[in-house]
């Protein structure tokens, strides 16, 4: 299997730094719970969360009665629940568990009506498939994924910044693609064609994939300039175009961040 690794970092993307784009952090912020509100069960379920430390998901789905096995690596200081899938918590609330990175091992199988995977907990795992299959394992026939991995337009920026050209250059044709943060922690950027061949081969019907903003930074700083109280009215547009067939093309890999949506098949 190819794959394309730069060697160091240099610096954070200038792209991802506060500044002129806090207003489009902001706006994204927005738009990832609007998405997820979307995405969630109209009922009460028992979802497991396995995203990166930074989002916000289990809180909101939490907050609209669901109940949420929240997979962290670092104790949080609560009771460990590792036996959660044996003595489920209540409805509406969030139930920590520690685990290694990527394991669902604690978990039965079909236990689950719902997987969050979101703040690219699929790109930080170099073996995304293993974590894809254990995905499809835990949920029931029905169940539904939400998910988010670093692009491959994130990874090329990266390597341009670092002015790794040779890489670069040989980046689209990589079946594998791992890029260094400047951190030290490395991440896989996927194409929807790459995310799409994931999910499919561990079981899942793809749904949708799509960027998590068509708006661009540039669109959203203006409107905003120009409109401070727009942004309910901009996130609106946002999962409009995310709606819209005549809009994002699966095969059109732009934005940093993919968002992929799909289920496992139900029982025949």
């Amino acid at each position: 299997m190819e794959s394309s690794v730069a060697t160091s970092a240099v610096s954070p993307l200038a792209v991802l730094r506060p500044g002129s784009l806090t207003a489009y952090w902001n706006f994204q912020r927005a738009v990832t719970k609007a998405q997820l509100r979307a995405w969630l069960p109209t009922e009460r379920r028992l979802l497991i969360d396995i995203s990166g430390p930074a989002a916000s998901g289990p809180a909101q789905a939490a907050a609209a009665g669901h109940t949420v096995v929240r997979v962290v690596h670092v104790h949080p200081g609560t009771q460990d629940t590792r036996d959660a899938d044996q003595h489920p918590p209540p409805l509406g609330r969030v139930s920590p568990v520690v685990a290694e990175a990527g394991s669902l091992a604690f978990l039965a199988d079909g236990c689950a009506d719902g997987v969050i995977a979101e703040d690219g907990a699929l790109s930080r795992q170099l073996m995304a498939e293993d974590l894809a299959a254990e995905i499809t394992r835990v949920l029931r026939p029905g169940g539904t994924v939400l998910a988010s991995v670093d692009s491959l337009v994130l990874g090329m920026a990266i390597l341009a910044e670092q002015h790794h050209w040779a890489h670069l250059t040989d980046l689209p044709h990589a079946e594998v693609v791992l890029i260094p943060w400047p951190d030290g922690t490395i991440t896989r950027c996927f194409g929807p064609a790459q995310l799409y061949d994931l999910l499919a081969e561990a079981g899942l019907e793809v749904t949708s994939i799509r960027p998590r903003t068509v708006l661009s930074p540039s669109t959203v700083d203006h409107v905003l300039r120009q409109q401070p109280g727009a942004m309910t009215r901009l996130v609106r547009a946002e999962l409009q175009a995310g709606r819209d067939p005549a809009g994002v093309s699966a095969d059109e890999a732009f934005g940093i961040t993919l968002v992929a949506t799909a289920r496992k098949p139900p029982t025949a």
